[in-house]
């Protein structure tokens, strides 16, 4: 590898000097500069950022650890996440826990052990343990798409009692009263909360929480939402509408339903969760709840920011709660009233 002594070394200057054009150039002359900078980049100098950041004793690298990076709503999150990192000179380092406690704990090490400047996490633990364990180090984490207390850290998220309330009381307003919802693993603060929400809108309507049927599923894809949507054809009585905690399980009980020859909406109004891309653009166009991800995953990055930055002295933890949005289409647009 090219070093910085080479790069001295071939332009005739001090290691000193090399490391002033590409940390504080202002401070070189012109010529100086130039003659350095074509030195490195004819030998392809590329400087060490472990080295920079044992001097400077601060890494420019965030973490961002989410459930499922196949799931385009966490794709959305890391986007704005990275956009405010780039703005402010930062890169970010980005991994998949695939909800699992084991390999959330497995990365919260290898931060640990890389110093990264903060974590941006969306935690698969339900015990909390790992991030127990990690803040032990001292690194600063927002959580990302869970509440928190504002005592504990920084928090983004977004209001997910609302969300349910709004889904299930667009379908109670069409009529339906045999509704299922079906969602990821329980343990998981989200799906409890959208769960809330859809039996706030059946009692808003005088029904009881058993007028809510419920089937969980371990993953968070199209193949589990098959797999909900082969039981929920067992059912009987056949349910009229079902709330599905994210778009990707949603698309997978459009595909089963369809494939047994159930119309959608006619005989099932399907509502989905997130407003993924592909929920517009599904068979039957999916309503949904929409998130707000690409500015939940920039705030969180802001507020990692400002805990870690200049100011830091100052910095007072936030907890921001954004509102979802009901977005209407074909997937749920027949009236089922008497």
């Amino acid at each position: 590898m090219v070093g910085i002594k080479d790069v001295a070394r071939q332009a005739k200057v001090s290691v000193g000097t090399v490391s002033n054009v590409i940390n504080r150039p202002e401070m070189v002359a012109e010529e100086t500069r130039e003659r350095v900078l074509a030195v490195i980049d004819r030998l392809g100098y590329v400087r060490s950022e472990s080295a920079r950041q044992l001097r400077a004793g601060r890494s420019r690298i965030i973490a961002l650890l989410v459930l499922d990076m196949a799931n385009p709503f966490f794709a959305e999150v890391a986007s704005g996440a990275e956009r405010a990192a780039r703005a402010t000179g930062l890169g970010v380092m980005l991994c998949n826990s695939a909800q699992s406690p084991t390999e959330e704990a497995d990365y919260l090490s290898l931060f640990a052990e890389h110093r990264v400047r903060g974590v941006l996490i969306t935690p698969a633990d339900p015990t909390g343990r790992s991030l127990e364990n990690f803040r032990r180090h001292g690194i600063p984490l927002v959580y990302v798409d869970r509440d928190v207390p504002r005592a504990e850290a920084c928090s983004v998220s977004v209001d997910d009692v609302t969300g349910g309330t709004l889904a299930v009381r667009h379908l109670l307003e069409y009529g339906h009263r045999g509704i299922t919802y079906i969602s990821g693993p329980m343990h998981l603060a989200q799906y409890q909360d959208r769960r809330t929400g859809a039996l706030n809108a059946l009692a808003e309507a005088g029904l009881p929480d058993s007028a809510l049927r419920h089937i969980e599923v371990e993953r968070l894809d199209v193949p589990a939402g098959r797999d909900a949507g082969a039981r929920l054809l067992a059912l009987s009585p056949r349910p009229t509408a079902v709330f599905c905690a994210n778009d990707l399980l949603a698309l997978g009980v459009l595909q089963t339903l369809y494939g047994a020859g159930v119309r959608i909406p006619e005989d099932v109004a399907l509502v989905g969760y997130d407003d993924i891309e592909f929920a517009a653009a599904a068979a039957v166009p999916l309503t949904s709840v929409r998130q707000p991800a690409f500015r939940m995953g920039r705030a969180a990055a802001d507020l990692l920011i400002e805990e870690t930055g200049g100011g830091a002295e100052e910095h007072e933890h936030q907890r921001i709660v954004l509102q979802p949005e009901l977005v209407v289409r074909e997937s749920s647009r027949v009236s089922h009233r008497g």
